[in-house]
């Protein structure tokens, strides 16, 4: 059976609708908190040894390791399965990560960008897995944004931040918004992030109801996103893809 090893920094955060798609498809699904579980050789070499690292998001800077030392383990864990090019999905804070290791600058935006809202697609993105994505809003929760790291290509941004999504070649995908949402467990987010919504200034009353208006559709969009870069995967393991 294949696994998929999924790096989680807060336990509402995870691998949300794309859990039961990996499942579906054959993958063994374990999780890893790098918070509490030692990120040491035998960490490494589950990382490494894994079909698919996924990095999920969480409340930190990616440039937080001073304060919060196992960053520095998570990265250099990271960095290694970049060298290994074997296949890498970064959400929100795994996405400023992968950047990181792959030299390109995170840093703050000066503001928020919260809430629900579409991407625009560059042309690159249209006709990549993310193309499903066109016009569908998708839930973004982040103050920090990323460089396009060297050799990447850019997919996506929004008005607020022009890098929203890049691709570095079909098996590593990061993605600064958050595509792997469920809805029927969006009230953790509020209450999880509650001081933060506060000091944004965002009323979770509003961001409620738009996430029971726009989490149905991005729920779908999110399995025919993941399903193109599962098989894209896979062809690139059979040899199939040029």
């Amino acid at each position: 059976m294949k696994t998929a090893l999924a790096l989680r920094h807060v336990h509402f955060e995870d691998l949300g609708t794309l859990e039961p798609l990996l499942q579906a498809r054959g993958y063994q699904v374990r999780y890893l908190d790098p918070t509490v579980d030692a990120l040491g050789a035998d960490a490494v070499a589950d990382a490494s040894a894994a079909d698919l690292l996924v990095v999920l998001g969480g409340p930190l800077s990616a440039c937080d390791e001073a304060l919060y030392p196992f960053l520095a383990a998570e990265q250099r864990l990271i960095a290694q399965r970049l060298a290994q090019g074997r296949p890498l999905l970064g959400i929100c804070l795994g996405a400023q990560l992968m950047a990181r290791a792959l030299g390109a600058r995170v840093a703050s935006m000066g503001s928020k960008e919260i809430g629900f809202g579409a991407l625009t697609l560059t042309e690159a993105g249209r006709d990549s897995v993310l193309a499903p994505l066109a016009g569908v809003p998708v839930l973004h929760w982040h103050g920090d944004r990323f460089d396009l790291p060297a050799g990447a290509q850019l997919l996506a941004g929004t008005g607020q931040c022009a890098q929203q999504a890049f691709a570095r070649g079909p098996a590593v995908l990061g993605l600064q918004f958050h595509l792997e949402l469920d809805g029927r467990n969006f009230e953790r987010w509020l209450v999880g992030h509650c001081c933060e919504l506060a000091q944004a200034g965002i009323d979770p009353r509003s961001l409620r109801a738009d996430g029971e208006r726009c989490a149905p559709a991005l729920a779908q969009a999110a399995q025919q996103v993941m399903g193109r870069w599962l098989d894209g995967l896979e062809a690139c393991a059979a040899g199939t893809v040029r």
